[in-house]
């Protein structure tokens, strides 16, 4: 077991200090882009104003025979471009495949000074961002990169769900973890094809009418095969004081199920989500950008209990310390939503 004394010290002498507090950064969407494509990478350009992550794609999605050319092109890409305030992520092959090795080294001696955070699909327990861990820690001293790379975890096996909270625990390194829903329902044998959102098939009947035969049509209402999983992972990351996200939404001729299936997660603490495809990426803005009609009255609470403290009414609702807090959480939001969108600003009038 390593002593808390410890944890925070670097893994390799030379490597930056690990840090103590997630930097407070915008994150609603994190938006894919396959490097491999040379059309793909020259969007980039603009799209780096529109998103608040560009993430180069290097594993599922990426053909085998494509996976040395999408390296070399995220390198191309970073290289290439100024990302300011949007950050800089990419998604590395699985530790157990043959790329990954030279996925790392070859990324962070080429653009690691660019690289804000390595997503690691497939973890399944702490032991997966030990390695990672420990490997970043000596590229970053031997080429001399003076922040320390983040790790996302992809939550996408059953013990890796399992293992959550050792995972969301194991490394200051630990910036989030993302829901995985495709390969997570693979490794439970879930009999499903689609890549998030929910099934008709999962669902609950409403009682019979009084009186009626057994066969008489009722109301249905279709479930959340996901809900579980997801505050499972929010509770983890919330708990590790490190962002929960929902993955990846395959239908992108359905906006609207897209669009209920972000906003569960963003109710239920997820701080974005991934976007495939250009026209999930206004779902997600403004999915995970607080009601203005939300924002203005968490305001009122907060203006009318500036430290936090006692109880009042505001528009018939009694408001205490606990209300506080969740007003608190939006208004912390809008503030940097406002900060990177003037127009949502002028919505929060803030």
């Amino acid at each position: 077991m390593k002593l808390p004394r410890n944890f925070f010290k670097p893994l390799a002498i030379g490597a930056p200090t690990p840090l103590r507090e997630l930097p407070l950064k915008l994150e609603r969407m994190i938006h894919f882009v396959p490097p491999h494509i040379e059309k793909m990478r020259a969007k980039v350009t603009e799209l780096i104003s529109q998103v608040d992550v560009v993430l180069g794609n290097l594993e599922d999605a990426i053909p085998a025979d494509a996976k040395e050319a999408a390296r070399a092109g995220f390198i191309a890409m970073a290289k290439a471009n100024e990302f300011g305030a949007t950050g800089l992520w990419t998604r590395i092959n699985a530790l157990n495949s043959p790329w990954v090795l030279d996925d790392i080294k070859e990324l962070v001696a080429a653009v690691g000074h660019k690289l804000d955070i390595v997503m690691l699909p497939k973890v399944e327990g702490a032991w997966d961002i030990h390695y990672l861990d420990q490997l970043l820690a000596q590229l970053e001293a031997k080429h001399s990169i003076n922040k320390p790379i983040l790790i996302h975890a992809i939550l996408e096996t059953a013990e890796g769900v399992n293992n959550v909270e050792a995972i969301a625990t194991a490394s200051p390194r630990m910036h989030g973890i993302s829901l995985g829903p495709a390969d997570l329902a693979a490794s439970r044998a879930m009999k499903t094809t689609r890549v998030g959102g929910g099934h008709p098939d999962y669902k609950m009947l409403a009682d019979l009418a009084p009186g009626a035969d057994a066969g008489a049509p009722r109301a249905t209402y279709q479930q959340d095969p996901w809900h579980y999983t997801m505050a499972k992972m929010v509770d983890a990351c919330a708990a590790a004081g490190i962002k929960a996200f929902y993955g990846p939404f395959g239908d992108f001729s359905d906006p609207s199920a897209c669009e209920a299936q972000f906003r569960n997660s963003f109710l239920l603490g997820c701080a974005g989500a991934w976007t495939l495809h250009p026209s999930q990426v206004a779902i997600a803005k403004r999915v995970f950008s607080p009601d203005p009609d939300e924002v203005a009255f968490a305001k009122k609470i907060i203006t009318a209990m500036p430290d936090g403290s006692g109880a009042v009414m505001i528009d018939g609702k009694m408001q205490d310390d606990a209300t506080w807090k969740q007003a608190k959480v939006l208004v912390d939001l809008a503030r940097l939503v406002a900060a990177k969108d003037p127009d949502m600003a002028a919505r929060y009038a803030l």
